[in-house]
């Protein structure tokens, strides 16, 4: 028996072969209602495109590092000064590019870190700020469990590490660590003596 038949053949076939002729018949099933929500696009933020971005435009930058930290323009002879950890100023996308071709410390000790991610995308740098702690989260390390902070600490730049070594050192003098474990965690991750012994 054939697959399709004409209406004149349907109405001569048995009802019994007629539902077996129907059945071989390939079918158009619609979604339901919650697949096909789940097909439609949804509206996700389009990706910076570099050539979207004027290079002069003004970013701010912060300090990474636990101290002052200056850097000076060989190009223009300006100087940024930032007289403590998380401190800002404002520099061109232009010149942090120069910063990143001739002083690529900055990056990856994380000295120069950056509210918004675009940033250090534009600049080409995320494999040296993939693990990097943000400056208003940095506090919220000490009070992590052990295991937790031993993980984070594994990953972090040798900037970053210096710099919550210096923090962990000022926290434990004003009593804002208390916890051994944390204490002996951050010595042993960091490799440095935090209380003498």
């Amino acid at each position: 028996m054939a697959d399709t038949i004409s209406e004149e053949q349907a109405e001569t076939i048995p009802d019994s072969e007629a539902e077996a002729v129907k059945t071989a018949r390939p079918k158009t099933r619609k979604k339901p209602a919650a697949a096909e929500q789940e097909s439609a696009p949804v509206d996700t933020p389009k990706p910076i495109r570099v050539r979207d971005i004027d290079p002069d435009q003004y970013v701010t930058v912060r300090n990474g590092f636990q101290g002052r930290l200056i850097y000076r323009s060989p190009r223009t002879g300006e100087m940024f000064d930032w007289e403590k950890f998380g401190d800002e100023q404002e520099m061109s996308l232009q010149e942090l590019s120069k910063v990143k071709n001739s002083y690529k410390k900055f990056f990856i000790n994380n000295w120069f870190m950056f509210d918004e991610d675009w940033i250090v995308d534009y600049l080409g740098v995320k494999n040296y700020y993939k693990n990097a702690v943000p400056i208003d989260r940095f506090d919220e390390l000490f009070t992590k469990s052990a295991d937790e902070l031993a993980d984070i600490l594994s990953k972090l730049s040798e900037g970053q590490k210096r710099s919550i070594a210096y923090r962990a050192r000022q926290l434990i003098a004003e009593n804002g660590i208390d916890s051994r474990n944390v204490i002996l965690t951050l010595e042993e991750q960091l490799g440095v003596d935090l209380i003498e012994k």
